[in-house]
């Protein structure tokens, strides 16, 4: 269960770190990319990084809550191994990793937060394009995030027989 744990943990977090970090695709058309930070635009065959637009389209402050959130589920993540692995050491037998647990919860609920956030105030109106690959990413790192919460809670330090 150890295996299946850090398995799940490591997926989880590698896909906060891209859905959050790297240049990604939350929203998608044929010549626009834009994700939390920035728009890539296709022009002559090459994407040209600009801000994104100002106005109705990206309220500033619904952007920085998911641009705020997704940052800190990535923080809580990272949290959340360090303090797992810190209680492999120093738990007593038998008991339950719960701090790590609470911080991965932590985490599920800001990832939780940011997507739910992004889904309901940004791209209402456009006609054209579709949710990226990262938009998708986050909802699957919030499911397991919350798997891997709930198996901390779960697990218990194995005892010596």
């Amino acid at each position: 269960t150890l295996s299946l744990k850090l398995a799940s943990l490591r997926e989880g977090g590698i896909g906060l770190e891209e859905t959050t970090i790297h240049p990604t695709a939350w929203w998608v058309t044929d010549t626009i990319s834009t994700d939390v930070w920035a728009r890539w635009i296709l022009k002559n065959g090459v994407w040209n990084y600009t801000d994104l637009p100002k106005g109705s389209h990206y309220p500033e402050d619904y952007l920085q809550a998911v641009q705020a959130t997704s940052v800190l589920a990535c923080i809580f993540c990272i949290i959340s191994i360090i303090v797992f692995v810190a209680q492999l050491f120093t738990l007593p037998k038998g008991e339950r990793f719960t701090i790590a647990g609470v911080f991965q919860l932590l985490s599920c609920l800001c990832i939780m937060i940011a997507a739910s956030i992004y889904t309901d105030r940004f791209h209402l109106d456009e006609s054209t394009g579709s949710y990226g690959h990262c938009y998708i990413l986050a909802w699957i790192s919030f499911a397991l995030t919350f798997i891997s919460s709930i198996t901390y809670f779960v697990l218990r330090k194995k005892t010596a027989d």
